[in-house]
């Protein structure tokens, strides 16, 4: 198995990259996620992958990091679920957020996902349950994230908001650089809605 690919980035049209890698061209499918985080054409890249063989294909799928990788191996796992819906969950929500929806078991956030329904969201979150760590750890009653989600989540439950709305806040306001930023985005969002 193809498990990691490190070379010259020679052309990037999503979802498809060409990664040429020991004299060879591979042409690699990799989530939204990991393609906004790729530097430019002609830039050294390292992406962990998986290859998945089929009667008529061999196709190699590209991550960012080794969690987005495990995560997709893990949706491959789950019935009904194939490459390119895995892809399409990965593209629609990073690894940690997909692992806060299981670990809250949040089927609204998964049929947002384009091609999930609420039948495969309810079967995703019942057959990874427990299964996709990242930086989601069960804490007691409530989700405590390794980042800055988890100060802007804390500070939310601190100002009196339940643990859902602040975790559809956390959600909805998205990745920050720094917690004072996320803490205004989740405030903004939640005076919104």
């Amino acid at each position: 198995m193809i498990g990691r690919i490190s070379g010259c980035l020679l052309e990037k049209q999503p979802p498809r990259l060409l990664v040429e890698a020991g004299g060879v061209g591979y042409e690699i499918d990799v989530p939204m996620s990991t393609f906004y985080r790729l530097p430019e054409v002609g830039a050294h890249v390292i992406l962990h992958t998986h290859l998945v063989v089929r009667e008529d294909a061999h196709l190699l799928y590209g991550f960012a990091t080794r969690q987005e990788q495990t995560t997709f191996r893990q949706l491959l796992k789950v019935t009904g679920v194939g490459a390119r819906m895995a892809l399409a969950l990965l593209s629609g929500m990073d690894a940690d957020e997909l692992a806060r929806a299981v670990v809250a078991q949040d089927v609204a956030c998964l049929i947002r996902i384009p091609g999930v329904g609420r039948k495969t969201a309810e079967r995703l979150l019942l057959e990874l349950k427990g299964k996709l760590s990242g930086g989601v750890e069960a804490g007691g009653s409530h989700v405590v994230v390794k980042d800055v989600s988890s100060d802007v989540l804390e500070t939310l439950l601190a100002l009196g908001y339940s643990e859902r709305e602040a975790q559809q806040a956390v959600r909805q306001a998205g990745v920050s650089e720094n917690v004072e930023d996320g803490i205004r985005a989740a405030l903004k969002w939640l005076s919104r809605s």
